[in-house]
């Protein structure tokens, strides 16, 4: 009898959420239902991840109903999955246990089948709590381990007059200050060795997990060491074992071929032409290799060539928003046949694989992917060992921020601010904290002042402990610098408080969520949940009124017409969605002035005017989804309406010396916490700053009065500008 091995595909979440930025419509996924349903996956990743606050936030579509309509169309030929961050459920926020329970039954009850669970730091006291509801509602617990590895370590070429510091902080890294004594330790002893793997998850088994998968979200895991990692599991462990892993910087073929032949019960995969990349690899490759190995894949690949079938038309209506813009070549494994030396890339392949010549077999699987044309290895994000999101992530965010210059330091400095913060694992949303640190760091550098002058909260969160306990201890020396203090402090769910629910009173006085599952949706996305209920309480609102009997309404007066474009235009130099206006008609503006926002590949762009003058008429409309070099505005010379005179920020005494505050970056004013005249003390927060999607707290360097403010929430406003000015105390 062959050995089975059981396939969850990907297609439906992590593949659209790796290539499309999660943007597939619940039309687009209706026509591929029905051949899922002939497909026979043991099981179909579909929720969770970034698909709840994207179908949201850029589709308008309710996240419950589409688990709901898969199960419908599916039944129980594939177990749905979901993917969720412990404590986290899909925030950054621990939650209470009544939340986690409540979202537990709630998603079992619309339809999941398992729910795998993972945590950022690796922390197991993250995932107890979801672990429990999921098997208490009838749910099937897949606990991932995040692979992750050691950061390089530091060079030095320093003499050896220098010994490290004192304490397990200097002991793993070989952190030195300046001694007489030459050194005496070891420079770097690692961390995430196949031990540590190994103890997370025997003790996740321990909990109650129903399986384990070896996440590996960077695709950094190269087959070497997948078949080791997959051998100590199988030997230890007394539950199934999953393999899920991208093809970004090259391995992720190879890798799955690894995990296949040392004994792996399931692998995860996308469907052709959601593969590759920055995905995970193609069943089609998959099924090839398990041919020839006798392995049983009990999947119908007649329905999966009709899903991608129509997966090829789904990707054309989303070029727009294509990652990679790179289809790979057609193919069929039932019809097509290969060439003689394409086929033998396969047989030699599983060859090097037995023989562990991982260069050879890394070497035949990217000639495979290069002869069907998937995109090639991304050899900087290999180099520089972080995510492909995280770095594209914080390219896209530098070039908004028009501080490309800084990419290569704040890569270089990503490692130290790792080790800093406790060495987490990249992966959300820790990738994100130490990214957008690693640019704060570059940016005080390069403008001369210490390395973290500027930090964000959520990097102080993670430094105090509050996302969980890291896998090295952080430095007190160092928590303190950041934190003011020495000692680790949990997050404390009991302070924990629910949002609000407002009723509605234009609405015909509802509740803005009226049942358990909107209630959840408001507490794990509070503004984009917010935004998306009140657009469903207002439609349902005007249909209820479009029905109720006319009544005859004086003639209403003609609307204004709309302004003609007559100045200079402003247009977006990306295709993307417009989140915000800055400015207004009538609003002088100069070169260089943020006027927009455009949300493309989910990052937020910031366009500037390349005129000086007014703004004369907003063309497009908030939430419009636009192309490349869509005009937005219109700038004309002089004012063409009158605008209502601005109004005083704020009283501002004259002729007294003044300290202004500034901001270190660019970045959206997201509070004001002062006021003019308001007395303040040094180090007091002033304004709160969001730069790449982290909150940093502006500080009071000198005590005072509130003079003036220059800025209003909701602002962007560049590096260095001004905010606030104090009259000295």
């Amino acid at each position: 009898m062959s050995r089975k091995l059981l396939i969850r595909d990907l297609t439906l979440r992590d593949g659209q959420q790796s290539l499309f930025a999660t943007r597939l419509r619940q039309e687009q996924i209706d026509r591929v239902l029905p051949f899922y349903k002939s497909a026979n996956f043991y099981a179909m990743e579909v929720w969770g991840g970034a698909v709840p606050d994207s179908v949201m936030r850029y589709l308008n579509e309710n996240p419950w109903t589409r688990l709901q309509t898969i199960k419908k169309a599916v039944g129980d030929v594939s177990k749905l999955t979901a993917l969720s961050r412990g404590r986290n459920l899909f925030g950054y926020t621990p939650y209470t246990d009544e939340i986690i329970d409540g979202f537990s039954r709630n998603a079992i009850e619309s339809g999941l089948g398992i729910m795998r669970i993972f945590d950022a730091l690796n922390d197991i006291n993250n995932v107890k709590s979801t672990i429990k509801y999921v098997k208490q509602h009838g749910g099937i617990a897949d606990c991932a381990v995040c692979y992750t590895i050691d950061p390089e370590p530091e060079k030095k070429e320093e003499p050896v007059v220098e010994q490290p510091k004192k304490g397990l902080f200097g002991k793993l890294f070989g952190k030195k200050e300046e001694a007489p004594a030459p050194a005496a330790e070891p420079a770097f002893k690692p961390v995430f060795t196949d031990e540590y793997f190994l103890n997370k998850a025997m003790d996740l088994e321990k909990l109650g997990a129903d399986m384990i998968t070896i996440k590996d979200m960077s695709g950094l895991i190269p087959p070497k060491r997948v078949a080791k990692l997959i051998s100590e599991f199988k030997k230890n462990l007394q539950i199934p074992v999953d393999f899920h892993t991208h093809c970004t910087p090259g391995y992720g073929l190879a890798a799955v071929l690894a995990a296949i032949m040392n004994g792996v019960d399931i692998v995860d995969t996308n469907i052709w032409n959601f593969a590759g990349g920055p995905a995970a690899p193609a069943i089609e490759l998959i099924y090839i290799f398990c041919k020839k190995l006798g392995v049983d894949l009990d999947v119908n690949m007649e329905a999966v060539a009709e899903i991608n079938k129509e997966l090829f038309n789904i990707r054309k209506e989303l070029a727009d928003i294509d990652a990679s813009k790179q289809f790979p070549n057609p193919f069929n494994p039932l019809t097509d046949t290969l060439p003689t030396e394409i086929d033998a890339l396969f047989d030699k392949a599983i060859e090097e694989c037995k023989k562990g010549n991982e260069e050879t077999l890394l070497a035949a699987c990217h000639a495979i992917e290069a002869y069907f044309n998937f995109p090639k290895p991304n050899k900087l994000v290999q180099t520089a060992q972080v995510p492909g999101g995280m770095y594209t992530n914080m390219v896209a965010q530098l070039k908004a921020l028009k501080s490309e210059d800084i990419l290569e330091d704040a890569m270089k400095l990503i490692p130290q601010v790792r080790i800093d913060a406790g060495l987490p694992p990249l992966v959300t949303p820790t990738s994100q904290i130490v990214g957008a640190q690693a640019v704060n760091c570059a940016m005080c550098i390069k403008n001369g002042k210490p390395m973290y002058s500027n930090v964000s909260n959520q990097f102080k969160s993670l430094v105090k402990g509050e996302y969980g306990t890291t896998p090295i201890p952080v430095n007190p020396d160092f928590r303190e610098q950041i934190c003011g203090h020495r000692d680790e402090r949990p997050f404390d769910t009991s302070t924990y408080q629910m949002q609000p629910n407002p009723t509605l009173d234009q609405f015909g006085g509802v509740k803005l969520a009226e049942n358990e599952e909107e209630v959840l949706l408001l507490e794990l996305f509070p503004m984009v949940a917010k935004d998306y209920l009140m657009g469903v309480k207002k439609a349902a609102w005007e249909a209820k009124k479009a029905t109720e009997p006319k009544v005859a309404k004086a003639a209403e007066a003609p609307k204004a017409e709309a302004k003609k474009i007559v100045g200079e235009t402003i247009v977006t130099p990306l295709p993307g969605r417009l989140l915000n206006y800055l400015v207004a008609p009538g609003d002088k503006v100069k070169i260089g002035q943020p006027v927009a926002i455009v949300e493309a590949m989910k990052m937020e762009n910031t366009i500037t005017s390349t005129h000086e003058g007014y703004v004369n008429n907003l063309v497009a409309g908030l939430g419009e989804t636009l192309p490349a070099e869509a005009v937005i505005m219109d700038i004309v010379a002089e004012a063409i309406a009158t605008a209502a005179p601005e109004k005083p920020k704020a009283a501002a005494k004259v002729n007294v010396p003044t300290t202004g505050i500034t901001v270190p970056m660019p970045g959206k004013i997201l509070d004001i916490q002062v006021n003019p005249g308001d007395s303040v003390k040094p180090g007091q927060v002033v304004v709160v700053l969001e730069a790449m999607k982290m909150e940093n707290s502006i500080t009071a360097e000198i005590g005072g009065t509130v003079n003036q403010i220059f800025v209003e929430v909701g602002e962007t406003v560049s590096a260095d500008t001004k905010v606030l000015d104090l009259v000295e105390a």
